[in-house]
């Protein structure tokens, strides 16, 4: 049974936020205290550290919603799909949905009954649930997607990740300048081509801690009793070098291959520093280099938009050969994500 992605849509907001726009915002320690260096160093640490430039936020008029609409029609019309056919709507995200200047976030429905209401999808055996999982949310809905046609629960499924992070921001906190918002979409279906999933693997790491690295928490300052997204950035970094490598190892080992079959590897766009340096530590478990042309980036102008940077990137690539990279048939690829919980999982696909 091969089981592949047929087509892929995102959605790409319009408002451009460049770093130069944060030179007046007032930024405080975690302690309360503002930080001594002026705005400008702040931000050249920042982007040296990152390798974000800009990052894209939804309209004030729009929520999660519209843009997991877009993402979706687009991966649909893709595929060819019959969207009545479709047997799973399944939407990862981590904030819910949030309409501008409000702090109520909203998951009930969940967004992948308002997806398939939107879609005015009539099929009531088209199942829509949600899946909080953190930035890995994708990619585990992609292997939840797998394991129901293996079962042959499902033959279609709809996956999307989306998130509007600009939502939940702290403004005097660094860490707001990592996070963006966007929707990734793709079809999952049993197909018969060569090629597809090869295989997965997930973890989920909490014994020592882990799942407080990344979490709401106050304000730095004034912030009566509303909760924004935190990271405890240094523990998150250093635990995705240790770790990330391992699950993709062991990915790639189920699959069969070589790790000179890979062509590209989509890893979530966290930190440009950080994927560089997860990858290269994934090659050393080979006692290989990692080759030049092995890792398509965008967060430098898309920023961190959570759950819907693999499947954003991945369309990308796809289409429009984004950043010089383009996939081949028969190219083998890994999908790769970490984030809260903190999970970490990898798909490995062959074109």
């Amino acid at each position: 049974m091969n089981i592949r992605i047929t087509g892929t849509g995102s959605s790409i907001p319009v408002n451009i936020e460049s770093n130069s726009n944060f030179e007046k915002h007032s930024f405080y320690d975690t302690n309360g205290n503002a930080i001594d260096n002026s705005n400008e160093v702040i931000i050249e640490k920042f982007k040296a550290i990152t390798g974000i430039e800009k990052r894209r936020y939804i309209n004030q008029n729009q929520t999660v919603i519209d843009i997991s609409i877009e993402a979706a029609k687009k991966a649909i019309k893709d595929s060819g799909v019959n969207q009545e056919d479709i047997d799973y709507i399944i939407v990862a995200h981590n904030v819910g949905d949030i309409t501008s200047g409000s702090n109520q976030v909203d998951t009930l429905p969940s967004l992948a009954s308002k997806v398939k209401a939107k879609l005015k999808i009539k099929n009531p055996d088209c199942v829509a649930y949600d899946i909080l999982f953190g930035c890995p949310g994708w990619v585990e809905g992609v292997i939840q997607a797998t394991a129901f046609i293996k079962s042959k629960m499902a033959e279609k499924c709809l996956v999307l990740g989306a998130d509007t992070l600009s939502r939940v921001l702290d403004h005097t906190d660094r860490d707001s300048m990592i996070y963006a918002d966007g929707a990734g979409a793709s079809m999952i279906e049993v197909s018969s081509q060569k090629g597809g999933i090869l295989s997965h693997k997930t973890v989920t790491y909490t014994s020592e801690g882990e799942a407080e690295f990344i979490f709401y928490g106050p304000a730095n300052k004034g912030a009566n009793g509303t909760k924004y997204i935190k990271m405890h950035g240094r523990k998150v970094y250093e635990f995705a070098l240790n770790k990330v490598p391992l699950a993709l190892q062991s990915c790639l080992e189920s699959s069969g291959k070589k790790i000179k079959d890979v062509k590209k590897i989509f890893i979530h766009q966290a930190n440009l520093k950080m994927d560089d340096a997860i990858v290269r530590r994934f090659y050393k478990l080979y006692k290989k280099s990692m080759p030049d042309d092995i890792l398509p980036m965008n967060i430098q102008e898309f920023g961190n938009s959570s759950v819907a940077t693999v499947p954003t990137l991945f369309d990308l690539v796809r289409k429009k050969n984004y950043g010089g990279h383009k996939l081949e048939k028969g190219d083998l690829i890994l999908f790769a994500s970490v984030g809260a919980g903190m999970n970490i999982n990898a798909i490995s696909y062959i074109i």
